[in-house]
């Protein structure tokens, strides 16, 4: 077999630039790096020296398609330090706010990013000509969740009104009640994406046995609160993350590779989620992955793409039932909802679900509630290592395939895991040079 060179000039879709080189001699892969060569951004540094009250709106701006997530992990996070308790209320409104971003990512992801390339299309767009009705059930639920962002947060993107301590305005019940009719709507629309995505045909990638790693709570399908739990063994709380993950720098990449102590890479993310808690669902989204024919747990990783949207199911339905609590609750007109917040020293360490997986804050705050030290962790970060992995043990299956198929498949395991994405319409420049 002749020597091969796979080199990936630029990987888009990711927290900054990468490439992929590769290595091929005699069958066998001698050498595969997933360059991550993305410059500091310095978010830590920014926030050194600046209130808590600063640190939601700073953090937001890491990510323009998962900003609630930072902020609502942010928030939780100096609540810890700070001895804040909040309310059934604030706890209701923020899982509502996450559950918005569920609901556009993951019909974003789906349907506009991962689609085109299981179903043969090079974009949404030639999609959308031959399959009408399916990119207006994308656009709709993608709209659904922005505008249910922009109702609890003030904006689609950086949103402006959660804080420390709560929310500077919650909805009104004419808003919820708005929204609430649009969610029974698109409840049909979620169903049918569970349908689409379970009869896509994956590819088949027989990898070995990895850890998937997720929050659980006893009570509920956890996305704001929870420890880190895994299929083997795992189970920490924020305050011992530094004590349960091991931190690497590679010499080929800028960003840090993360495995459990004495262990190696996981995976974090929307299959992890249904692997570990698939028994917390809603009823209505077991149903609908149960009448699509999924059965999970699954370890093909491509199937991450299914679990989106049995996610999306639960996540409509959770937020028809928040907003039934909340009705009860809230005032009926728009108001504030806020408990009292003083600054003092501490440290606090928070998890959250984004939708790409497990994301980690930690702050340590002085006297004057100023931040001294901050630390952010995102999914894909945590999912970087796996990635890797995942392109140790797929390679030997498409290396012989022609070019453009081996960019598709080699770009669709990374796209898999979801990572914080450009608008770049394909994931890979794949160049294969071959030699005697």
């Amino acid at each position: 077999m002749q020597d091969k060179r796979v080199r990936v000039d630029y990987l888009a879709r990711l927290e900054g630039e990468g490439g992929l080189d590769i290595v091929v001699s005699g069958g066998q892969i001698t050498e595969l790096r997933l360059n991550i060569f993305e410059p500091p951004r310095f978010f830590e540094g920014f926030l050194t020296g600046r209130s808590f009250k600063d640190v939601p709106d700073f953090v937001s701006r890491i990510c323009g398609i998962c900003p609630v997530a930072h902020q609502m992990t942010s928030i939780y996070a100096l609540e810890a330090a700070l001895g804040v308790k909040i309310t059934t209320e604030i706890r209701d409104l923020r899982k509502l706010f996450a559950l918005s971003q569920y609901i556009q990512s993951h019909s974003l992801h789906a349907y506009m990013l991962a689609a085109p390339d299981f179903l043969g299309y090079p974009s949404v767009i030639e999609l959308a000509g031959d399959h009408l009705a399916v990119a207006g059930r994308a656009l709709k639920l993608k709209r659904l969740g922005n505008d249910l962002t922009a109702l609890i947060g003030g904006r689609e993107v950086h949103p402006v009104a959660a804080v420390v301590g709560g929310f500077t305005r919650a909805p009104s019940h004419a808003e919820l009640k708005d929204v609430r009719a649009r969610l029974e709507d698109a409840r049909a629309d979620g169903v049918e994406t569970v349908k689409l995505l379970a009869s896509i045909k994956v590819p088949e990638f027989n990898r070995p046995p990895v850890e998937f790693a997720a929050l659980r709570q006893d009570d509920q399908f956890a996305i704001n609160e929870g420890r880190v739990v895994s299929d083997k063994g795992l189970d920490m709380a924020a305050a011992d993350y530094k004590k349960c993950i091991k931190q690497t720098q590679v010499p080929h990449s800028n960003a840090y590779h993360y495995s459990v102590v004495g262990r190696e890479s996981f995976m974090v993310g929307p299959l992890a989620r249904l692997n570990l808690n698939f028994d917390k669902l809603l009823p209505s989204a077991k149903e609908a992955a149960t009448s699509a024919g999924l059965q999970f747990p699954y370890q093909n990783p491509f199937m991450s793409m299914a679990a989106r949207g049995v996610e999306l199911v639960h996540s409509i339905d959770e937020c028809i039932l928040i907003i039934d609590r909340l009705l009860k609750t809230l005032p009926r007109r728009a108001a504030p909802l806020l408990v009292d917040v003083k600054p003092r020293a501490g440290v606090g360490a928070h998890f959250t679900e984004a939708p790409r997986g497990v994301l980690y804050h930690s702050y340590t705050l002085n006297g004057k509630g100023l931040v001294e030290a901050a630390d952010v962790v995102t999914p894909t970060a945590h999912n970087l290592k796996r990635m890797e992995d995942d392109l140790w043990a797929f390679v030997p299956q498409v290396i012989d395939k022609p070019q453009e198929e081996a960019t598709l498949l080699c770009e669709m395991v990374v796209r898999n895991y979801d990572p914080c994405i450009s608008c770049a319409t394909h994931f890979l420049r794949l160049n294969i040079v071959r030699r005697d």
